[in-house]
């Protein structure tokens, strides 16, 4: 993930059901993996730039002003910078317990355990 650069602004807060990151996408940086959650809703709201929202449906790009959400189990997505300046994006996503995410384009997958922490295997479950 180089290139992005998250402040995490809701655990500033002590926020616990929800979280806000504010996320910043340097050229050619992405925001993540192309993914879906299984019970985590995500709500990104573009503030600065023009990235490009990739979905399993295909692409828009994204400017100032305008938002994207997605609801668990919806369409896998992800946003790509293909400008030469920066993107700043808020996130906000639920923090539903035993959420897991899918990558269908990759061989990784992420389950959250019982505290709450993130924990990442091969799709056949052999740990990294």
């Amino acid at each position: 993930m180089a290139g992005r650069v998250k402040h995490p602004l809701g655990d500033l807060f002590g926020v616990r059901n929800f979280g806000v990151n504010l996320t910043r996408l340097l050229p050619d940086a992405v925001s993540a993996l192309h993914h879906r959650h299984s019970r985590q809703d995500e709500f990104v709201y573009v503030l600065q730039g023009e990235p490009t929202l990739v979905t399993d449906e295909g692409e828009v790009q994204l400017k100032p002003g305008m938002a994207a959400g997605f609801p668990a189990n919806g369409t896998a997505h992800h946003l790509v910078n293909r400008t030469n300046k920066d993107c700043v994006i808020l996130e906000i996503g639920d923090r539903m317990k035993g959420d897991s995410v899918s990558y269908p384009q990759d061989d990784i997958m992420a389950v959250t355990g019982a505290d709450g922490a993130w924990s990442f295997a091969h799709k056949d479950g052999t740990p990294y």
